[in-house]
This record gives structure tokens, C-alpha cells and sequence, in this order.
């Protein structure tokens, strides 16, 4: 028989190799800065989060939609061409979006992270704090001195996020929303100025905001000598008129929110059709045990493309834009990439037969997920722990920039977490062995917890890394013992639509969640206290997930060693014999629901 080169499995493997490192390289050039490109835009945290959020529920609705009509029509190849083609294009849209204020000018390419802006951006008020003054202008007017002075007052940082007690200024001022202030011979010299202030006044309250900021700009006529601070030679009617640069805030925020959706319906099918094409390539020669390890590749792709992708923004940034916010290599390197991998996916294995499966795997497995306390407890804790891995990767970039990290320090955070898990994957059957599933499973939400305990607590800008090792286990360990729980769990022939199930639906939900919730609780408490919330749920339940599951009762499992016990070795081979054998029986009852 002569090989037919539709099954040559090796040659399918290489390219599905390949496949995954090259896509892990693209979605490592935006994915993990796309939060901090959105801040840079001018956006607060809360409208970061309903970004993101709305990204992972179309993620978590939209691909097996997609992946299921692909499947229906035989258009799966069409799909991951259109998918790889349109991302790409649609990534370079995002660089279109006008940041908040028309006249930032980003002073990163000439050693200095500071930003020197005309336009005060939206959702921000000014305060005036720590200004020393000769003694020749020190008595206030009669007005500036009514209102009292707050030269320790809570200072929030222009993305919404609320300072700490114990951060300095010089802390704040480095960040990147901490202006710079030209200063001239004889004028006045300012520690802090554009910081918005919270007190009373709640950030979503544009009339308030606007108030509050006419009521600061009541003090810079009384005074000549801040004249320059900020360089804000803008009156203050044109600054009345301006309306606090609102309706750019709108614009943004819309321009942003529909590059998102419209991005994410183009990308979200891509990894699930690819993957469901592997695998029944593979299962149609039983060599589906090969397919396992396919993940370590997009983990290697994406190790090189951050740290990568991180280097040439800190090299070419300045050359490719000079007025906007720095990041737009983020994407042009991931339409670069794209374009590679619509070229390997044309290789792509894909089965050309049509596989006569019942359509309703996914509602039979949603149905074994309530009928099982098991799936369900499995179901909430992924749920759980998605709203909290979202909050990290959405603002952790968030709290290492303003402890003065560079790209690369971010992208190096990233890689060392993704090797880690590679390097502890060779023990995974002897961790699962020793700890047993329910062990692992509760190791990684401790160690997860750590994880968010410590990031509370940064101090500098490489504090960040020796903690990243334990993302071997809060994210590889965890998502294995999952993944061999509901391979345990599920009926015959419900394992791949459980996976999806709590991989996208569960998991996709519970980050969507928590992106919308996170970035509220960002703006009006910390990132700090955001995290130790996160720390705190996630040890409750921890708590409760042990005290329920010892108190679950045990599936009493079929034990095939008793076949070498059964009485009556001669038992006779008619249907009543049959009838009352244990093992026929017990697999009777087990699989009648599947069945039928």
C-alpha cells in the first residue's frame, strides 16, 4: 500500500510545530502590552477593564461558534486564513486611535521618560502641592488663600490609580503620567503638578471633574510666576471651552472599544479550529499522544516574542513615531508575524473527510458539568481563578512601570513564568502521582495567592522577577491537575467538549469578570489593595474547595484486577451468565445515560 501523504504524520507534526511557535511569537508582541499601550492612550483603569473584559467574553462566545460553523462547512482552512489575513490588518488600526491631548510629545527617545504635554488628559484634576517660593512671592491673594492647603493630600495617578501611603513623590512624578515641568530663572519650582485628586470627588463624575478643574485654574492668574507650570500657556477660557478634553476622552474610548471587538472576532477562532483540526488529524491514525506536547512550542514562540518584541520597541520606537504614544511596534511586529503564519497555515494539517460525530457533545457535556458537585466545584474554581489571572495580566505592567520597569524587565516577567512551566513539565505524572489531583489543584491556588501577595508589595523595578518561578505551578501545575480532573470526570466521548468548556466558556468568563470589576476597584483603591483582595478570595476559597471535596462522596470505580477473583472461573458464556457478571453490570450503568 502506498503512503498517502494526506497522513504523513511527521511532516504534520513539523508544521503544526512550526504553527505554534510562530503564533506564540505573534500573540507575544501585543497581547501581554496591550493594557499598557491602552494607558498610554490616556485611558483610566475602569475603562481599561470594560476593554478587556468585552475582549474575553467575545472570546469566550464567539470561537466555538466559529470553530463549530467551520467544522459544519469544511471552511476550516478558509477560516484560518481569513483569521490570520484580517488580524493582521486590523492590528495596525489601533495605531489610527489619537491618544488624549493633541499635543503630547513623548521625550522617551532622548534618555527621558517624562512627558511634556499642553492638554490636561480627561478624568483629571490639578492640583498645585509642594511648591517652594522665594519670600519676595510667598503671601498668597486673598482668594488662593481661601481655599486650605493640601500639601499631603491623596494623590492619585492620572490613569486612576490611587497612590500608596508610603510611595514618594519622586515615585509618582517618574511615572508615566507625572509631567515635567519647565521651570525658567526666577520662577517658582513644582514637585508635583497635573496629579488628580480624589477627595470628595468621584472619577466618573465628569461635572465634578470639570468644577474641581476650574476651581484649580482659579489660583493661576494670582500667581505670575507659575506661568510657565507645564508649560500651560492655554487660558483659562480656552481652558473652560476645551470642556476637559471630554468628548477626546468619548472618542478614544470608542475608537478603542470597537478596534477591540472588531480585532477579537477576527482572532478568537484561530487556536480553537487549529487545534480541533490537529487533533482529528491526528485521531484518525491513534496518534493523538503526540498532540499533548504541541503546547510546549507556542510557549517557546511566545518566551522569545516578549522578550524579543520588548527589545526592538525600546530600539525603534523612536524612529518609527515621533508624536503619540511609544508601543506602536507592538503592532507592526504582530502583522509582521501574521503574515508568517498565514503563510505556514497553508501547510496546515487539516482532515479533508467529514467525521460523522453527533452534534451534541457540547449540551451533553454541559449537562454532565450540573449533574456531577464534582464538575461543579471544578467549574467555579476556574471561573475564580480566570477573574483573578485577569487582573494580573491586565495591570501587573500597570504597577512595574510605575516602579520605574522597562519593556524588557516586563517581557523577561513573562518569559520566565512560560519556562518555568516548561521545566517542570517532565514531573508532571509524578506530581500528579504524589499530590494526588485535589492536591495540586489546591498547591497552585496557594501558590497564586503568593504570587498576588507579593506583587502588593513591590519596591523596585526587578522585584518582580524571583517570584515569576511559581507560575510553574500556579499556572502549569493548576491547569494540569484541571485538565486530568475532567478527563477523570467526563463520560466517554465528553473530554475534548469539556475541555473547551472550561477552558473557554468557565475560564473566558471568569477573566471577562473580572477585568470589568478589577479596573473599578483599581482606580478607587489600589493596585496594591486590588491584589490583596485577590489574595484574600482566593485563599477563602481554598478553604472552602478542601472542605468540600473531602466531604464529597467517592466514585466507586470499576476495579479490574477482580476479574482474576471472580467465583465460578467456568462460569458458562450463555445470556444469563452474562446477565449476572458484575463488570457487564457496573459498565451497564455507568454508560446507559451516554448511550441513549
Amino acid at each position: 500500500m502506498s503512503a498517502n501523504p494526506q497522513w504523513d504524520i511527521s511532516r504534520a507534526l513539523g508544521v503544526a510545530r512550526l504553527f505554534h511557535l510562530v503564533c506564540g511569537v505573534r500573540d507575544a508582541c501585543v497581547t501581554p502590552f496591550l493594557t499598557l499601550y491602552l494607558r498610554q492612550l490616556g485611558l483610566a483603569a475602569p475603562w481599561v477593564g470594560i476593554l478587556m473584559g468585552t475582549k474575553h467574553l467575545i472570546a469566550a462566545c464567539w470561537a466555538p461558534f466559529c470553530a463549530f460553523l467551520a467544522k459544519s462547512y469544511q471552511k476550516r482552512r478558509v477560516l484560518l486564513i481569513v483569521s490570520l489575513l484580517g488580524s493582521a490588518g486590523a492590528s495596525l488600526f489601533m495605531v489610527l486611535i489619537p491618544a488624549l491631548g493633541k499635543n503630547l510629545e513623548y521625550r522617551s527617545c532622548n534618555g527621558s521618560s517624562s512627558v511634556t504635554t499642553t492638554v490636561v488628559p480627561p478624568g483629571v484634576t490639578l492640583t498645585v502641592s509642594s511648591i517652594s517660593v522665594p519670600e519676595s512671592a510667598s503671601k498668597p491673594s486673598a482668594e488662593a488663600s481661601s481655599l486650605p492647603a493640601r500639601r499631603d493630600a491623596e494623590v492619585v495617578e492620572a490613569s486612576g490609580l490611587r497612590n500608596e501611603p508610603g510611595e514618594s513623590d519622586q515615585e509618582i512624578f517618574s511615572d508615566l503620567y507625572g509631567y515635567s515641568v519647565d521651570s525658567t530663572e526666577g520662577t517658582r519650582t513644582v514637585s508635583q503638578v497635573l496629579h488628580p485628586v480624589t477627595s470628595g470627588v468621584k472619577a466618573n463624575s465628569w461635572e465634578a471633574v470639570y468644577e474641581a478643574f476650574n476651581t484649580t485654574l482659579t489660583l493661576l492668574p494670582e500667581v505670575p510666576e507659575l506661568g510657565t507650570l507645564a508649560n500651560m500657556s492655554v487660558a483659562k477660557g480656552e481652558a473652560q471651552a476645551f470642556h476637559f478634553s471630554l468628548e477626546g476622552l468619548q472618542w478614544t474610548f470608542i475608537l478603542s472599544l470597537g478596534f477591540m471587538v472588531f480585532w477579537e472576532l477576527l482572532t478568537a477562532p484561530l487556536e480553537q479550529v487549529a487545534d480541533d483540526s490537529l487533533y482529528e488529524y491526528l485521531d484518525f491514525v491513534d496518534a493523538t499522544d503526540r498532540y499533548r506536547s504541541l503546547w510546549i512550542w507556542r510557549s517557546l514562540g511566545m518566551s522569545a516574542g516578549v522578550c524579543g518584541i520588548a527589545a526592538l520597541v525600546e530600539q525603534l520606537d523612536c524612529f518609527l513615531v515621533t508624536n503619540g504614544p511609544p508601543g506602536v511596534v507592538h503592532f507592526y511586529g504582530y502583522s509582521l508575524i501574521s503574515t508568517l503564519a498565514l503563510l505556514v497555515s497553508i501547510a496546515f494539517p487539516v482532515p479533508a473527510y467529514r467525521r460523522q460525530e453527533p452534534s451534541y457533545k457540547t449540551v451533553k457535556a454541559l449537562s454532565l458539568v450540573g449533574g456531577d458537585p464534582r464538575l461543579i466545584l471544578l467549574a467555579v474554581t476556574v471561573i475564580l481563578i480566570g477573574a483573578v489571572v485577569s487582573n494580573v495580566q491586565n495591570f501587573l505592567f500597570w504597577h512595574m512601570k510605575d516602579h520605574g520597569s522597562r519593556e524588557l524587565v516586563m517581557g523577561l516577567s513573562v518569559a520566565l513564568g512560560l519556562l518555568g512551566e516548561i521545566l517542570l513539565h517532565p514531573f508532571k505524572t509524578a506530581l500528579l502521582k504524589k499530590l494526588t489531583r485535589v492536591g495540586v489543584i489546591g498547591l497552585g491556588l496557594g501558590c497564586l495567592a503568593g504570587q498576588l501577595l507579593y506583587y502588593s508589595f513591590l519596591w523596585n523595578w526587578w522585584s518582580v522577577l524571583p517570584v515569576q518561578i511559581l507560575s510553574a505551578i500556579s499556572s502549569g501545575a493548576l491547569w494540569w491537575a484541571v485538565g486530568a480532573s475532567i478527563e477523570d470526570l467526563a463520560s466517554p466521548g465528553t473530554e475534548r467538549p469539556l475541555n473547551t468548556m472550561f477552558r473557554g466558556h468557565f475560564y473566558g468568563g471568569g477573566c471577562s469578570l473580572g477585568s470589568f470589576v478589577g479596573g473599578f476597584m483599581a482606580m478607587y483603591f489600589s493596585l496594591a489593595v486590588l491584589y490583596r483582595t485577590c489574595c484574600v478570595v482566593l485563599l477563602l476559597w481554598l478553604a472552602l474547595f478542601l472542605s468540600i471535596q473531602l466531604r464529597l462522596p467517592q466514585d466507586r470505580k470499576i476495579n479490574y484486577s477482580k476479574l482474576l477473583t471472580v467465583e465460578g472461573s467456568d462460569t458458562s458464556d450463555s445470556e444469563q451468565g452474562s446477565e449476572r457478571d458484575w463488570l457487564v453490570q457496573a459498565m451497564r450503568e455507568e454508560h446507559s445515560d451516554w448511550k441513549d
